[in-house]
């Protein structure tokens, strides 16, 4: 290494048992929320002291104790739910069920969402485990992470994935009607604006209206931070040590500005960019994408592999669909904007490009079956996994206050589309997504995380879903950040970089803080 400088959430009040795993319990207390704290007007307002700038030291590593959560063996139902690779035999998991407080804004029946934890391993310390929103469900990224550390990370840690609400089997939003799913995934990587795409969106928006109710503005990384320190005390910790990949960074960057007392050892593997511009941070995105398109080709050309050349496979494959498009079995329409988002999904994960390009190469000789897989998980409920789309679009449009009229949106796509000419569309249409959904009206979360010890943060080079640029503006808000940048391709680095994946052991194990800026080799 070197250096450098409620199925739902609650829709009414008559459907609560069926919901998303939002119970209605009289009496209890919400939890801690972004509203206003009330003023005694009584007296003269305080003002609170300004944080110390002091640098906290890193907390030390401390057992577990009075732990209540109740673990049950879930091994075969977490084989079904996981797609390939399976799991070795010789990983065990045991699952768990918490609740928290749903904490809505409008949420006057102190309504708890109820929350799917996994244990992976056997270590005595739990480090929990945050994903991506449109990822795995946190509970099967840990199960999966656990496959791909070194042994010494679970001789020290449990690996403890939460399912954030909203997701997996934490409630897993569904209320995007099938027959819309596939239309917000199908702006034309070649031609046209983004009008359908924002149709679809508005035919979402009306249905998650209706079916989430009250919990509709309740799913967010903020609440989802509060879910966090829930697990904490049900895990019997002080202090909440964690690692989070991609929005789930987000989620504990949050974490670390409500808890920052609590924050114990954090490594954050790419972090999306808190920029207020989404437009221009999904520029960056698509940017990102098409450099890592680039280097699957090349990775494809190195092994000799029978796609050929990428581009001209997706082309040959969006040609065809463009004036014959083909409904799969799981009902999913395969459109051109459907392929090239399934591409995209594959990207990720360096480990699924083989099997990437055997899809691509099967598509461009007619056979869709392979690439359909990889939108599936993003648009079909199927082997007991709920589509991550409603789940996604909750969290992010939660999560921003961005609304383009469509004019600007087509401008945004025009744009885009000619710069990166195969995933430009697909990632602009994002920004069609939230057209329906209620404009946020509580302030934003702030940035720094002032008062937290050193929590490490993970940048990769060219990443196709948090560029490093975006995650280095996140770290550089955060006082006590400090920065490791694998200089290799695809999304987050730990479990992938062996050099990064060092870094994230020597820190959350041995409590060794890297240098700042720390370069790791692709």
């Amino acid at each position: 290494m070197h250096r450098r400088s409620p199925s739902r959430f609650r829709t009414r009040a008559r459907l609560a048992a069926a919901t998303l795993g939002v119970l209605l319990l009289a009496g209890c207390t919400s939890g801690p929320s972004v509203r206003p704290a009330v003023i005694d007007n009584d007296g003269p307002a305080t003002t609170a002291p300004p944080p110390s700038t002091a640098a906290v030291p890193l907390p030390p590593l401390a057992e577990p104790k009075n732990a209540s959560l109740r673990w049950a063996n879930c091994d075969a139902d977490t084989r079904q739910r996981m797609a390939a690779p399976a799991l070795p035999d010789s990983l065990h998991v045991s699952c768990a069920r918490m609740t928290s407080p749903l904490d809505a804004p409008e949420d006057t029946q102190h309504l708890l969402a109820r929350i799917l934890v996994l244990k992976a391993g056997d270590g005595p310390i739990p480090l929990v485990v945050v994903n991506d929103v449109g990822g795995e469900p946190g509970s099967l990224f840990a199960a999966r992470l656990a496959t791909r550390l070194p042994p010494e990370f679970l001789k020290k840690f449990s690996l403890i994935g939460m399912d954030r609400r909203g997701t997996g089997l934490s409630g897993g939003v569904q209320c995007v009607p099938l027959e819309v799913r596939s239309e917000l995934l199908g702006a034309d990587p070649a031609q046209g604006g983004l009008g359908e795409v924002l149709d679809a969106a508005r035919r979402a928006g009306q249905q998650c209206a209706l079916d989430l109710d009250t919990a509709q503005t309740a799913l967010d990384s903020w609440r989802t931070a509060g879910d966090l320190d829930q697990l904490r005390k049900q895990l019997g910790l002080d202090r909440l040590n964690a690692l989070g990949r991609g929005d789930g960074s987000k989620v504990l960057s949050e974490y670390a500005v409500r808890y920052p007392a609590q924050v114990g050892r954090m490594v954050l593997d790419g972090i999306p960019d808190p920029g207020a511009d989404r437009a221009a941070v999904l520029d960056a995105v698509a940017a990102g994408a098409q450099a890592t398109f680039d280097a699957f080709s090349a990775d494809c050309a190195a092994r000799n592999c029978p796609m050929g050349d990428a581009k001209v496979a997706l082309k040959t494959v969006t040609d065809r669909l463009r004036t014959s498009p083909v409904d799969t079995d799981d009902g999913v329409t395969m459109s051109p904007g459907v392929a090239t988002y399934a591409v995209y999904q594959g990207l990720a994960d360096r480990a699924n490009w083989p099997a990437l390009a055997d899809a691509l190469n099967a598509a461009k000789n007619g056979d869709v079956t392979a690439l359909a897989g990889f939108a599936n998980p993003i648009v079909a409920d199927v082997r007991g996994r709920t589509s991550r789309i409603g789940g996604t679009i909750a969290t992010r449009c939660n999560d921003s206050t961005t609304r383009l009229p469509a004019d600007q949106l087509d401008r945004a796509a025009a744009g885009m589309r000619a710069k990166y000419p195969q995933f430009g569309a697909a990632v602009a249409q994002e920004l069609a997504w939230c057209g329906a959904w209620p404009v946020r009206r509580e302030p934003l979360p702030p940035a720094g995380a002032p008062g937290a010890p050193p929590i490490l943060v993970a940048a990769t080079a060219t990443d196709p879903v948090t560029p490093e640029a975006g995650t280095t503006r996140a770290a550089d808000q955060m006082p006590s950040a400090v920065t490791v940048t694998w200089q290799g391709v695809a999304h987050g680095a730990v479990g992938q970089s062996s050099c990064v994946t060092a870094a994230a052991q020597s820190f959350l194990i041995d409590g060794k803080v890297p240098d700042n800026g720390t370069l790791c080799p692709a």
